[in-house]
């Protein structure tokens, strides 16, 4: 039986809509490779009106977030611009499902890369900004993930629920973006912290990584205007409430958001 992408973005929906929690999908529908699991992306964000996309975030581009997920390397998903806020933005906590949130490091690309080999060189040359920033994720799993499978955590945006990006300073290009140092506050309350060389050595080699993944190519690669979330330097932090949540980077303007 050949693979069914549209079918498992249906399901995937299905299970947004009600706000139910993803299982193991069904041997016969489920994704079995990362091919499989980015063309299932690709179909939701069809589905969604998310073609193409606003951006993309990576997961698991730091060793410990490797670890923390049990994965051996990074993952991506697609990101919708209507999950795309501005610092200080006000988002309802209860229109997330048990969710948390990462200090990010992001940027917004300059020019298109092409899906294929990529090296940091070009990574940097296609970006025209770099900025601080927090992702939101869900857990909307019932299954731990070893059960859930990664291809079907590919399939489901790998916990994406929100991006809010920072403004960009004056000019990255003189920053040292491997030593840029970022913390994470909750409620005051300190969460976490990380380098940007914890990102695959250097953030721009999870650009690098990213145009040349299969995730970038289900979506016929990156474009110009799109935002990439480059990965935590923190594992999440799962929140119990409403919340105001701080990520700073040195160099680079702050960015908040509260989950009222």
């Amino acid at each position: 039986m050949s693979f069914d992408a549209e079918r498992v973005a249906e399901l995937i929906m299905e299970t947004r809509l009600r706000r139910g929690r993803m299982k193991k999908l069904p041997p016969d529908v489920a994704p079995t490779t990362a091919a499989e699991g980015a063309s299932a992306q690709a179909a939701l964000a069809r589905r969604t009106g998310a073609m193409p996309p606003a951006g993309f975030k990576i997961g698991a581009t730091a060793k410990r977030m490797q670890n923390y997920l049990g994965l051996s390397g990074p993952v991506a998903g697609f990101m919708p611009s209507a999950g795309l806020h501005p610092s200080g933005v006000a988002l309802p906590f209860a229109s997330f499902t048990n969710p948390g949130v990462e200090c990010e490091l992001l940027v917004r690309l300059a020019r298109d890369l092409p899906p294929g080999p990529c090296t940091q060189e070009q990574a940097r040359a296609a970006v025209g900004a770099l900025f601080a920033g927090i992702e939101i994720v869900e857990n909307r799993y019932a299954d731990d993930l070893a059960a859930i499978g990664v291809p079907s955590l590919m399939a489901d945006q790998v916990y994406h629920a929100a991006c809010i990006a920072g403004d960009p300073p004056p000019d990255w290009q003189a920053l040292d973006v491997a030593a840029l140092a970022g913390r994470m506050t909750v409620n005051g309350e300190f969460c976490g912290e990380g380098l940007g060389a914890d990102l695959l050595g250097h953030p721009l080699n999870s650009l690098a990584w990213l145009a040349g993944s299969v995730e970038a190519a289900a979506f016929g690669g990156l474009r110009a205007g799109q935002v990439v979330m480059l990965g935590s330097v923190t594992p999440p932090i799962w929140l119990d409430g409403p919340s105001t949540v701080t990520v700073a980077f040195t160099s680079l303007p702050p960015v908040e958001v509260r989950l009222t």
